[in-house]
């Protein structure tokens, strides 16, 4: 893997937001959920495709804080398009689990 300056770092904007709304989404070609983020008053709920299925039902996850990357332009998963991109790890069968804090922050606020 290439190396990356501290500077490059920081161009990658990543923030904590607050789950408020989650649903199924069959259409997508991997399993996913729906998720609208809120990240507070300077960005607002922004959008997210996320294939997490296998460890998340949509319900449970409203209320949670996540960490996205809020900065990449939006794209489009089929018919949805998503704005940010919710944050996780594989886990031993190749299953995504989010990357949350331990304990609650301020919602907006950035990773550093």
């Amino acid at each position: 893997m290439a190396e990356i300056t501290f500077d490059d770092f920081l161009k990658v904007d990543i923030r904590v937001g607050r789950v408020t709304r989650a649903e199924p989404y069959p259409e997508a070609r991997k399993p996913a959920i729906k998720v609208w983020v809120d990240f507070g008053p300077d960005l607002g709920e922004k959008k997210s495709s996320a294939q997490i299925t296998a460890h998340y039902e949509p319900e449970a996850l409203i209320g949670q804080q996540v960490l996205a990357v809020v900065n990449f332009p939006p794209r489009q998963i089929g018919k949805f398009l998503s704005e940010v991109l919710v944050l996780g790890l594989s886990d031993s069968k190749g299953d995504i689990v989010l990357i949350r804090p331990d304990m609650d922050v301020p919602i907006g606020e950035r990773l550093h």
